[in-house]
């Protein structure tokens, strides 16, 4: 199937829910990058046991078109400050909910009740704060589908697939905010800081 070696395929195939997809997902070691940025391939992913949002979520949408449903992915954008988030997304019983891979206590799984992706992208807005407890989520994309990389064969490949991040950097994002809507934002409290410093991985050395 796909060209996708058979013990990989085992391996996708056995996760064949949203559930287990990131259940797998949490299982697996964040990915600190310590030898510099990386874009590993979903098959890349597998061999190193490693990843971190864009490589868990480009394997998690691999593993849900294994399994019957389109490989989408969706970026949420913040501002200067922050860092981008990209997540798998999928629609089940005709709402949309997502498979997300972070080393924090925010950013995670959602649930499929959303009735639309700007719903779902809304979910994520107050955890999306610094260490300051500014809030600096500002835009998301629609859902891109990987199928559009076959040819450059994104779900074999072993060395990086950075043209994927590069992509979803480009594309067309919805803004979530006016301007004045971002002046009067209210920030997020002590506790919520602290709890977002929660990491569930952290470096060996």
């Amino acid at each position: 199937m796909f060209g996708i070696a058979k013990d990989k395929l085992k391996i996708l195939k056995r996760l064949n829910s949203p559930k287990k997809i990131q259940d797998f997902l949490d299982k697996m070691p964040i990915n600190f990058e310590e030898d510099g940025d990386t874009f590993l391939s979903p098959m890349a992913v597998l061999e190193k046991k490693t990843c971190h949002c864009v490589e868990g979520a480009a394997l998690a949408a691999l593993a849900l078109r294994v399994n019957g449903w389109p490989p989408l992915l969706l970026d949420l954008a913040a501002n200067d400050n922050d860092w981008d988030h990209v997540v798998a997304v999928f629609k089940q019983y005709g709402k949309w909910g997502a498979i997300s891979k972070t080393n924090h206590a925010v950013l995670r799984f959602r649930e499929p009740i959303y009735n639309s992706i700007r719903e779902l992208a809304m979910s994520y807005f107050h955890e999306y704060f610094d260490d300051n407890g500014k809030k600096n989520l500002r835009r998301y994309s629609a859902p891109v589908n990987l199928a559009r990389f076959d040819q450059r064969g994104w779900m074999t490949a072993k060395e990086d697939i950075d043209y994927i991040p590069e992509y979803l950097a480009d594309i067309k994002h919805f803004r979530i905010l006016n301007r004045k809507q971002i002046a009067n934002l209210r920030r997020a409290d002590k506790i919520e800081i602290e709890a977002g410093k929660i990491l569930e991985w952290r470096k060996t050395n």
